[in-house]
């Protein structure tokens, strides 16, 4: 397998997914709660996101053509997605929502997130879907969906590790440092969105591949 492919597929599941942004949020979701039941709630979640990326990735495609979507035109509007949410990162909105949606559950006294908002939109959101279909697009075959499920399975173990000790990565980074790291990853997604939309424009012949 293409070595390019495992470092683009993991760096974009990695933004996009955002494991680090989402330990700060999994503190505030599971504050009050004893450490048995986060841990609960965090392997629940990951599994339950996880699955749902493995499905998308595995039959995403099949239904795209059912409904008569072509991957070029998938590629182009999944990196147009990729730019708004880069764009969100950059200017801290994504971080805006994804608290707002804390509050809302915190409203409802929800005893559980792990389903919704932490699996559900939080970790396989639509960014993250996009994602997993492009990129089992791009290398079709089964060694090619093995490979993005991989990848994928890896940054979401990620988001386990960092779920488990998120009050120390937490007091670690503060807030300065969670920020400075998500407008980073902000920047390099901003121009992995542009590559996909690149890719599905030359898929249709209108601009030359990269």
């Amino acid at each position: 397998m293409d070595t390019a492919f495992l470092i683009t597929a993991f760096v974009t599941l990695f933004v996009i997914i955002d494991p680090i942004g989402l330990a700060p949020l999994f503190v505030a979701l599971t504050q009050g709660m004893n450490p048995q039941k986060r841990r609960a709630i965090a392997i629940r979640a990951c599994l339950t996101g996880a699955l749902l990326l493995i499905v998308f990735a595995a039959f995403g495609e099949a239904v795209l053509g059912f409904i008569g979507i072509s991957m070029p035109a998938f590629r182009i509007a999944g990196g147009i997605l990729l730019f708004l949410t880069a764009l969100d990162m950059l200017f801290e909105r994504r971080t805006k929502r994804r608290e707002d949606r804390i509050e809302e559950e915190e409203e409802d006294e929800t005893d559980d997130p792990s389903i919704f908002p932490l699996a559900i939109p939080l970790i396989s959101g639509p960014g993250a879907i996009a994602t997993v279909i492009l990129l089992a697009g791009e290398n079709p075959g089964a060694q090619g969906l093995a490979t993005v499920i991989a990848v994928m399975l890896s940054v979401v173990a990620m988001v386990l590790v960092l779920f488990l000790g998120a009050g120390v990565l937490e007091r670690a980074l503060g807030r300065t440092g969670t920020n400075v790291v998500t407008r980073l990853l902000g920047m390099l997604l901003a121009a992995l969105a542009v590559q996909f939309v690149l890719d599905g424009l030359h898929g249709f012949g209108l601009a030359a591949g990269v």
